[in-house]
């Protein structure tokens, strides 16, 4: 016969057991922990334990809430280790092992962030992808890659925990973030924690809490195209069952599979999805900033006009929800693609004219990128333009990280009768071609808006642009159309964006 246990004794195991401390799992082994600001460490708890947390020499208290939660702040510690941290409660008592402390970066985005250095397959790769993977030993980096991940509401734990950087674990990392991350860490000689949480192919606002969607008015533009999504658009689901029928049958008669267009993942599209599944886990942890790359999904010429209000939305949300001070905000300006019935000018437009946002950077990338593949394979020179925006706005380094940047267009009259309008430039020292005289992507327009290519050239940190006889120009933009087929730059190598002088393309 069983002996039997006391009911006084299994009521003290099951305490024991329910008191067990419990932390997410962005605070797991190898993680770095944000250097020279509060350190924030919350859990979970049996309600009204007690909780002790010990890191080097500081000893905080907490007390857990009537559902469980506690949250610590330990005082700003300088970048070093590794530590460990203990955590002891009312049950068992949690280690937490290899703590760097240095500076944590949240690297989020589409399939241009996502892109990790092994590459999306033989026909995409990462320039130099295989001597860069093997050289990806690198004990001042840490690594944590969020699973993708879509809710209805905000997920307080993403399930996923730190790795330390080597090639097994660099080679499936976001190619951009890592190279990011290896120059910050080079430069300022600390410890960087990247975090990778991106997914191919989503538009911004399923990055966008509902809290933001739902209360400002200048985003329901943004996504009201979608309204109609999977509901009299496109019945997804029966065209993916049609599609797996043309496969099977395809396989049956041992013949390739058809192609099929492009469609979007219906859970990754849902408006604040992606924030509630893969940012909000994020949001209790103290970080250095946000680096940012998307738009490609944003192009269709119903949306492209709004991304700029869309943008700043997420911005302000993010930095809202972290509630760290206006968080430095670098993002990638999408680059040179051919793609027929979507308006990337526009959209790299919009991503300029968020630059007036306080703290943010943009690295401009449409002279390193493929006219055929939408992935180009330049990721470093894109994560050095980032890493520039980093040192200047985050680390306070006197460096040069933004190239000519348009301030104004005025109309001259030239000597013989012919209109001319002279483009003016911030940051434009030594504004170069690299070595061509004519230019040929600037165009101009009357009153009416409409456009055509005129001959241009440099005089000084300004480009004087002739106007067609007869025309009076109004209007001048640059770098108008999917490909950039060239490229201005400043002396320090950095190119011009695309731009309109037009004031407002949501006419």
């Amino acid at each position: 016969m069983a002996k039997l246990i006391p009911l006084a004794l299994l009521l003290v195991i099951a305490g024991t057991t329910q008191a067990e401390v419990r932390l997410p799992s962005v605070l797991s082994d190898h993680a770095v922990l944000q250097r020279e600001r509060p350190i924030h460490v919350w859990g979970w708890a049996t309600p009204g334990s007690h909780i002790v947390a010990k890191f080097k020499q500081q000893n905080v208290n907490a007390v857990a809430d009537e559902v469980g939660r506690w949250s610590i702040y330990l005082a700003p510690e300088k970048a070093g280790g590794p530590y460990q941290l203990t955590l002891s409660g009312d049950g068992a008592d949690k280690q937490v092992n290899d703590l760097l402390v240095g500076d944590v970066w949240v690297a989020s985005g589409q399939s241009n962030m996502e892109m990790p250095l092994s590459g999306f397959g033989a026909g995409t790769p990462v320039k130099d992808g295989d001597k860069e993977i093997a050289q990806a030993n690198n004990p001042m980096l840490r690594l944590l890659r969020i699973d993708h991940a879509s809710a209805d509401s905000p997920k307080n734990d993403a399930g996923n925990t730190w790795t330390q950087c080597t090639p097994e674990n660099a080679k499936f990392f976001s190619a951009v973030a890592y190279f990011f991350g290896r120059e910050i860490s080079a430069k300022e000689r600390v410890p960087v924690g990247l975090i990778d949480s991106s997914w191919g192919g989503t538009p911004a606002d399923s990055w966008v809490s509902m809290n933001t969607l739902g209360t400002d008015p200048r985003l329901l533009p943004a996504f009201a195209s979608r309204a109609t999504f999977g509901d009299g658009q496109i019945d997804l689901q029966a065209t993916l069952a049609a599609e797996k029928t043309a496969d099977d049958a395809a396989r049956a008669a041992g013949q390739p599979a058809p192609k099929h267009p492009w469609h979007p993942d219906q859970r990754a599209w849902l408006p604040a999805a992606l924030y509630n599944g893969m940012i909000a886990p994020l949001t209790p942890l103290t970080v250095r900033g946000f680096l940012w790359y998307q738009g490609e999904a944003n192009s269709a010429h119903d949306r492209a006009p709004y991304y700029d209000t869309l943008m700043e939305g997420l911005i302000a949300d993010w930095r809202m929800h972290f509630a760290q001070g206006n968080l430095p905000f670098l993002y990638v300006q999408i680059s040179s693609f051919h793609s027929p019935g979507e308006d990337w000018a526009t959209v790299r437009e919009q991503q300029r004219r968020v630059l007036a946002v306080a703290n943010t950077a943009m690295a401009v990338s449409s002279d390193v990128g493929n006219p055929t593949n939408v992935h180009p394979a330049d990721k470093q020179t894109v994560a050095s333009r980032l890493a520039l925006g980093a040192r200047a706005l985050a680390y306070g380094e006197n460096v040069r990280y933004r190239g000519p940047e348009f301030r104004e267009a005025t109309p001259e009259l030239h000597a013989d009768g012919s209109a001319a309008m002279r483009v003016w430039f911030d940051h434009a020292e030594g504004l170069n071609a690299k070595g061509s005289t004519n230019l040929t992507s600037f165009e101009v327009a009357g009153a009416d808006h409409k456009f055509v290519p005129v001959s241009a050239s440099i005089e000084g940190q300004t480009v004087v642009v002739s106007a067609a006889a007869g025309m009076h120009p109004a209007y001048v933009r640059y770098g108008w159309t999917d490909v950039v087929t060239e490229s201005l730059y400043n002396d320090a190598g950095l190119p011009l964006s695309t731009f309109t002088s037009e004031p407002a393309l949501r006419r």
